[in-house]
């Protein structure tokens, strides 16, 4: 898997503020762009909100613990960032949600925006492989199936 001690420092680093003001500036900059565009996401569904959402907590845990704190905190985002920072996990609606969103904008984008087979091609292949590694991610709550 990996050695102790990198594991260790690995998770130590995780989360802590850095020293430097420019640095905690650029992962601030960065968190705010990466929230944007999640927020974005939302209403343009080619844009991935999941990704950046998280992709954005990670950046104000390194660059300020009140905006950090803020997402955490926040209704909508809160408890998908907490299950991810927590557990490695997302929770199994969010998961759903995003793979059939998606899907559909992606089989809306092939059919009638895009022209060449190729293209059309090599979208559907990406979809199917994002689809497949985000189905991939452990989900805690997942439901379980009726033994019969």
């Amino acid at each position: 898997m990996g050695r102790p001690g990198v594991m260790e420092s690995r998770a130590r680093r995780r989360g802590h503020r850095s020293r430097s003001r420019l640095v905690r500036a650029l992962f601030n900059i960065a968190g705010a762009v990466a929230l944007g565009l999640g927020l974005v996401g939302i209403f343009l569904p080619l844009l991935p909100t999941t990704p950046f959402v998280l992709l954005a907590a990670a950046c104000f845990a390194r660059g300020s613990e009140r905006f950090h704190q803020w997402l955490l905190a926040n209704r909508t985002f809160g408890p998908m960032v907490y299950e991810w920072e927590r557990h490695r996990s997302l929770p199994y609606r969010t998961k759903v949600t995003a793979i059939v969103l998606m899907s559909l904008t992606m089989a809306v984008s092939i059919v009638f925006f895009v022209q060449p087979l190729w293209l059309k091609i090599a979208l559907a292949l990406f979809g199917v492989a994002l689809a497949l590694w985000m189905y991939r991610i452990p989900s805690r709550d997942r439901p379980t199936r009726p033994s019969s």
